[in-house]
């Protein structure tokens, strides 16, 4: 009987924790906790704050598409209800699509030009990379707030300075130095945020890097990696500007995933 009473208890607790836990999500902040169409939800407000002319563009993405299939749909459905309820739904999905993807370039779009100009606003752009990269932001930087970010992945080792580039160079010649001592006969890459001739513009940095020609595979990615732990990079996160928009709900799309 006693077990049986402490077993219900623990129950009890257990399902006292878990609604806590759930409330406490529900009220936070942070955009980790949150749920995916919670993600979305505040991505959009936040994103229509900057960008007036969103819902009508999600409007004419979703009606556009959908008006077309709709029509061919009752063009080929032949009379036959079951067919017109299949291409209603077909035109509700393309419709539905047609939507997220214009979200989605909108939402990317106003992440750059909220971040652009303001210090480690690369690590933005190096969020937008796929699981297959691994980026560690801010690595090293000067006084005058100039950065050095790396990520690694298929297209290599890369560091991205961003600031000042008459700062920036000896900076990174040291940290290329350092990274090819320690990654053994692999290429560094480095790469110069801005807007000048030879730079990658802060919107264009993520698809620039997975541009570029493969030359690790996912064996030699895990041993640089592990490889990179023993290096003694400065720990010392600069302060980045943060604000409240979350890309991780409609990031999947942003990658092109």
């Amino acid at each position: 009987m006693a077990k049986s009473e402490r077993a219900k208890a623990l129950e009890a607790k257990q399902k006292a924790d878990a609604k806590a836990l759930k409330e406490l999500k529900k009220s936070s902040t942070n955009p980790s906790d949150w749920g995916r169409w919670r993600q979305l939800v505040e991505t959009y407000k936040v994103t229509a704050e900057h960008d007036k002319a969103l819902p009508w563009l999600m409007i004419g993405a979703f009606v556009v598409p959908f008006a077309l299939v709709l029509t061919l749909g009752l063009i080929f459905a032949g009379g036959s209800i079951l067919s017109v309820i299949m291409w209603i739904v077909l035109a509700l999905s393309v419709g539905f699509l047609g939507a997220m993807a214009v979200f989605a370039l909108r939402a990317r779009a106003a992440v750059y030009k909220r971040f652009e100009g303001q210090a480690g606003s690369g690590e933005v752009a190096l969020g937008m990379l796929p699981k297959k990269w691994t980026s560690e932001p801010v690595i090293a930087f000067t006084r005058e707030q100039d950065v050095i970010h790396r990520t690694i992945g298929p297209t290599g080792l890369i560091l991205i300075g961003e600031g000042e580039p008459n700062r920036l160079r000896p900076l990174l010649t040291k940290e290329r130095k350092r990274h090819e001592q320690v990654a053994y006969g692999v290429d560094v890459r480095v790469i110069m945020m801005g807007d000048k001739e030879g730079q990658v513009p802060l919107d264009q940095l993520a698809s620039h890097i997975k541009k570029l020609p493969k030359t690790l595979s996912d064996d030699k990615i895990a041993e640089v990696k592990k490889r990179l732990t023993a290096l003694g990079t400065q720990r010392t996160r600069m302060p980045i500007p943060k604000g409240p928009m979350s890309t991780k709900g409609a990031r999947a799309s942003m990658r092109g995933r």
